[in-house]
């Protein structure tokens, strides 16, 4: 276990002692220049099989000798998704991650095509169905996602994760009537990750593709609103960790009771040396784990250092934005939200959330890796 190190800060109060930041350790990060990879260009996106209507099959054809063979519909940008990894077990799909919005895509009426785009973290499950704009309802997305599971021989999920929150009464609805939980999460990486690459292979090649379209759903990005007063810790700092420690943090997650929740960075096509220091926020409080707990049902997705306010920022959920913290600002400060914000960039916007009883312990009580996506370009 490696500790986090740094100078502590009172959460809730302005900060107004300038060693209440690492300058020291974080200072190098301002010119530290490496190149900067897109996380479109890295990622490892399984690759899926594209049906039409008429030909679903949940298993990938085989020749004589067993070999699969992956069906190219590539040309065909109006064929829909319909694949289960034959390797993944059905049962261990406990959680999706839906998507049901507008395409910039028209039919034949002139009207906006709807689509259904579901899949699991691992991407394992993939599927997609074209909608008109007059059959958005819970009803259809009920018999939908029963359909899903009938084609592919698939359970019903027992989650459901959404980024948009103009679909949650839909979705809530048709979660409930099927006995599954509704999340709306930002945690939706897969998912997003995948619709850029539709937009990018799929959508644009569709032959009623109108550039410029907005989706009806736009994403929410509201003023950030006062923190709650359960969620309030006792102290705070900006911290750096190689990223060999916080994978050792998020493995063990799994082996020990702790609050959080890690990413797959491989299928993200995220890749960090083992040395590079990995930004984060570190809470210290002495009710560490009834504020992790807390924290574990907000679906964290990330944290931002907004300099020109001098505040910290939480994202969670879909459209929650809370002031997490706020200090005094002098032009020291604002350099040390600026490296931190920086050193982001430099990890591909990697960075994380920690919660510990004491800043001295060498443990923590919740770990959250988090990560800074682009919204989805539809």
């Amino acid at each position: 276990m490696v500790t986090l190190s740094f100078h502590p800060a009172r959460i809730k109060h302005p900060i107004h002692a300038l060693n209440s930041f690492t300058k020291a350790s974080f200072y190098h990060l301002c010119t530290k220049k490496l190149p900067h990879q897109r996380i479109l260009k890295n990622r490892r996106i399984p690759p899926c099989f594209s049906v039409s209507e008429s030909s679903v099959s949940s298993t990938p054809l085989q020749t004589e000798s067993g070999e699969t063979l992956v069906e190219d519909d590539s040309e065909d940008p109006t064929a829909e998704v319909c694949y289960f990894d034959p390797g993944t077990d059905p049962g261990s799909i406990k959680e999706w991650q839906v998507d049901f919005c507008s395409r910039p895509i028209l039919d034949i009426r002139g009207k906006k095509v709807w689509e259904l785009v579901v899949c699991d973290e691992s991407l394992s499950l993939q599927y997609t169905k074209y909608f008109p704009n007059n059959a958005i309802n819970s009803v259809t997305l009920k018999n939908a996602i029963v359909a899903i599971c009938d084609d592919l021989g698939v359970p019903l999920p027992e989650k459901i994760r959404f980024f948009r929150s103009q679909m949650q009464t839909i979705i809530t609805r048709a979660c409930t009537e099927l006995g599954i939980k509704p999340i709306p999460s930002k945690r939706c990486l897969s998912l997003v990750l995948w619709l850029e690459e539709r937009y990018e292979t799929v959508y644009t090649r569709h032959p009623g593709f109108q550039k410029g379209l907005k989706p009806i759903l736009s994403l929410d990005n509201p003023f950030p609103v006062q923190l709650p007063e359960n969620l309030y810790g006792e102290k705070w700092a900006f911290v750096q960790l190689p990223f060999s420690a916080v994978a050792e943090e998020v493995a063990s997650l799994q082996k020990r009771f702790a609050f959080g929740a890690g990413l797959d960075l491989d299928l993200l096509g995220i890749e960090i040396g083992e040395k590079t220091l990995v930004p984060g926020i570190a809470v210290g409080s002495s009710r560490a784990k009834p504020l992790a707990a807390w924290m574990n049902g907000l679906e964290v997705c990330s944290v931002e250092a907004d300099a020109a306010r001098a505040s910290i920022i939480l994202s969670v959920g879909i459209s929650t934005r809370y002031v997490y913290a706020t200090y005094k600002k002098t032009p020291v400060t604002t350099r040390e939200a600026e490296a931190w914000e920086a050193a982001k960039k430099t990890c591909e916007g990697l960075h994380f959330l920690a919660i510990q009883e004491d800043l001295d312990s060498d443990s923590c009580v919740g770990f959250w890796l988090l990560l800074d996506l682009p919204p989805s370009p539809v």
